[in-house]
């Protein structure tokens, strides 16, 4: 009778116990660039991932109409953030995932004055590292430094 009560309080207790996967590394090693198709959305075949960005650029340019054919850099991090940016950008979007769809976090700002020409991401170590020509920023989270 003890062991029918040990072993049905263990199946019990197991049962209710929630499954974690951790550590958890959610980063790409490698940004992508994808192109926008007639509909805003773009897709990222690599990392199973779609998304319509229209609303990024209405809120980057105030136009959502004339994307097709413009491309936005996309680098997911360690935490599990998506950064967004693309050539005339003045910002970094950070999006948190949430079901069925992405939340902004933070919209990082560069500059006020100068938009990005050619913009690369890449991971660095715990970082997000963006490279514009000569100009260098590190994101870390939120927070955005500029490198010299």
């Amino acid at each position: 009778m003890k062991n029918f009560i040990l072993i049905s309080t263990l199946l019990f207790v197991s049962g209710c116990s929630t499954l974690v996967l951790q550590p958890t590394d959610y980063s790409w090693p490698v940004e992508s660039v994808l192109l926008v198709n007639a509909k805003g959305d773009v897709s990222e075949e690599r990392h199973t991932f779609e998304t319509n960005i229209k609303p990024i650029f209405y809120e980057e340019f105030k136009d959502s109409n004339s994307v097709e054919g413009k491309e936005i850099r996309i680098i997911r991090d360690k935490a599990g953030y998506y950064y967004f940016t693309g050539a005339g950008f003045k910002n970094i979007y950070q999006f948190m995932p949430v079901e069925n769809g992405m939340k902004l976090k933070e919209k990082i700002s560069i500059s006020d004055s100068l938009a990005l020409k050619s913009p690369a991401f890449n991971q660095k170590l715990n970082n997000i590292e963006l490279i514009d020509g000569s100009d260098k920023y590190l994101i870390t989270g939120s927070e955005i430094a500029r490198m010299k």
